[in-house]
């Protein structure tokens, strides 16, 4: 198997999805990179990819041992060996995962450009193994706290996390089943539906309006996302993470 030295790593951790591990252009400055000053690089079949980038469950054994050991993480002026920590590459797609010692891909990080350059053309230098899944894995199922790509596809960094953070504060108001609560959310989302939805009941209008706001992001949504989260306090403190400011 190939090996790769000096990677720039911005790890992700604990994310299911994809498009949640940032690529390098949406890295910001207030992210921890570390360097990998070894990182094993191995093929993998485009299914084990998916698996691996959007699922966090147990890793196909061979594949864990075939990495045991082999990568070691810079810090300071030690070198610390990491357990199963590696870099992927199906032939088109690169990225860097690390099970902090488990058997699933807790953390998960892109490469930079170079990076990914490099590691894709020592992988198609080397004639190795490609690891598979050997067992066939159920469709994975989306919901409103993990949002099906589509609903992600073309956001920014910051508007992916505020529309999740939207999709938190909706699903709390579908658990707390007022129904008066939810008109009025409505009425601030779509105030020309006023007069239509007085006769309408939960869940059937927390259902419409999440049909309306799960498609793409706009003013609106973040207007909403804004006065929703405010006088909640767990809400306002990931809004200050994401955005940046407080919540006025």
């Amino acid at each position: 198997m190939a090996r790769i030295r000096d990677v720039w790593i911005n790890w992700f951790e604990g994310e299911e999805n994809g498009y949640n591990v940032c690529p390098f252009h949406e890295w910001s400055g207030e992210d921890r990179i570390e360097v990998l000053d070894y990182a094993e690089v191995i093929r993998v079949t485009e299914r084990l990819f998916d698996y691996i980038e959007n699922r966090l469950e147990d890793l196909p054994e061979e594949l864990l041992k075939a990495v045991f050991q082999r990568s070691t993480l810079r810090k300071n002026m030690a070198r610390i060996t990491l357990d199963y920590c590696f870099i992927m590459y199906d032939g088109k797609r690169v990225m860097a995962v690390d099970t902090i010692g488990y058997k699933t891909p807790i953390r998960k990080s892109r490469l930079t450009p170079k990076h990914e350059r490099l590691a894709a053309e020592l992988a198609d230098d080397e004639q190795e193994e490609v690891f598979d899944l050997h067992e066939p894995v159920p469709p994975k199922e989306y919901h409103i706290l993990s949002p099906h790509p589509k609903y992600m596809t073309g956001l920014t960094r910051k508007e992916r996390q505020l529309k999740q953070l939207l999709f938190m504060a909706l699903d709390q108001l579908y658990t707390s089943g007022v129904t008066a609560e939810l008109r009025y959310w409505f009425t601030e989302w779509n105030p020309g539906d006023y007069e239509s939805i007085q006769f309408v009941e939960h869940p059937d209008l927390w259902q419409r309006l999440y049909s309306e706001l799960k498609e793409g992001w706009s003013d609106s949504h973040y207007d909403l996302c804004k006065k929703m989260v405010k006088g909640q306090p767990f809400f306002e403190k990931i809004w200050s993470m994401h955005h940046g400011e407080e919540v006025k």
